[in-house]
């Protein structure tokens, strides 16, 4: 097998820990020696052992003289565990194969250096592409200090996300779904507008799939919010963002469970910028914006997008009522709507998926 393909593995193990770890990276390496995989392992939980020292662990004395692949630079300083360029040091492997280095300042090139200093032979940008997908939300937030932020919708033919009458469930089959669940599994926080809350009442919980239920996050300008919506039930962490909000039913919400947090209101608003500061100072790396289409628009607007998921069901629903994917002003030509770029398009059961990463902004 080549170098390739056994970073392939290691990139399918590094997935199994998807959003098991945030804010650390996903990881996943594999340990050969003399053509055979001897050790493979992934940073399955926040605060465990990384990719690199799950796989010698598994690997155990054969790792001597073996080669490690792993889809991300091995750390070189001391956080929840013990640098990994250490365990790879003692382990004895003799060559190693790097997906991409990591641009965190604590490691930058510092897990690569120390390992060929040490006489390590060290091979680096295998499959580098795909690395850098894979943990595209680390890498953003390390670089940005601000969430990665992806925006899922679920529409209609013809655009709409609900009827006339708002109704809106199902748009998209059961496979379509459980791919949103997998969506709110991998990303820590999902977001929504309170329309959404008011008109669909949403647990906004991961439950098709195993993993962990992300932040809910719920904007309500003038706290609308009713104490027995879903996203009250106490089976997530739940933030309802406000601008002004009745005392007595700020107190109402928090004695169900939740935080309330007042920042200003920008033309209407609530204030997106503060809003994703207070988040990324919270370590929350990433957005799952749910919707309603004035929450969507306002967030593409705010350039604040990165990536989109565009689930397409093969409905028409028709009427000048309809409730359109995007409100707001929208472009005012076709040279300042917003490109997709990088896009891909699969089948989900009897529905299509478009995914796409924002190339332009809304002027």
């Amino acid at each position: 097998m080549t170098d390739e393909a056994y970073m392939q593995r290691a990139l399918e193990l590094a997935r199994l820990g998807e959003g098991a770890v945030n804010p650390n990276p996903i990881v996943g390496a594999v340990v050969v020696k003399d053509g055979v995989v001897v050790g493979e392992g992934y940073h399955a939980v926040f605060g465990g052992p990384h990719g690199e020292a799950a796989a010698l662990e598994a690997a155990g004395e054969a790792a001597g003289g073996a080669t490690l692949y792993v889809s991300l630079e091995p750390c070189n300083h001391h956080g929840k565990t013990p640098p990994c360029t250490d365990r790879v040091l003692a382990s004895g492997i003799t060559r190693i194969v790097v997906a991409t280095r990591d641009p965190n300042p604590r490691v930058a090139g510092g897990g690569i250096e120390r390992l060929r200093e040490a006489g390590l032979e060290v091979v680096t940008g295998v499959l580098e592409p795909e690395a850098i997908r894979a943990n595209e939300i680390y890498l953003h937030f390390v670089r940005t200090a601000r969430p990665f932020v992806t925006l899922k919708l679920a529409v209609s033919l013809d655009g709409r996300i609900a009827t006339r009458d708002r109704d809106s469930q199902w748009l998209t089959g059961e496979a379509s779904r459980t791919e949103v669940h997998r969506l709110r599994r991998r990303n820590a926080a999902v977001l929504v507008g309170v329309g959404t809350v008011l008109d669909d009442d949403p647990r906004l919980t991961v439950r098709h799939v195993k993993g962990k239920n992300p932040l809910r996050v719920v904007l309500d300008r003038s706290g609308e919010l009713p104490l027995t919506a879903a996203v009250l039930d106490g089976t997530a962490r739940t933030i309802l963002v406000v601008s002004t909000i009745d005392p007595q039913r700020e107190e109402a919400i928090r004695a169900r469970g939740a935080e309330v947090w007042r920042l200003p209101a920008e033309t209407g608003q609530v204030d997106l910028d503060r809003l994703m500061e207070r988040l990324a100072s919270r370590e929350i790396d990433s957005v799952l914006l749910e919707g309603g289409g004035e929450t969507a628009a306002s967030f593409l607007e705010a350039g604040w997008v990165n990536k989109v998921h565009w689930f397409i069901a093969p409905l028409l629903l028709g009427g000048r009522n309809a409730v359109p994917a995007i409100a707001g002003e929208g472009a005012a030509s076709v040279a300042e709507g917003i490109r997709l770029v990088d896009t891909d398009v699969r089948r989900i059961g009897e529905d299509i998926l478009v995914t796409g990463y924002v190339g332009r902004r809304f002027r």
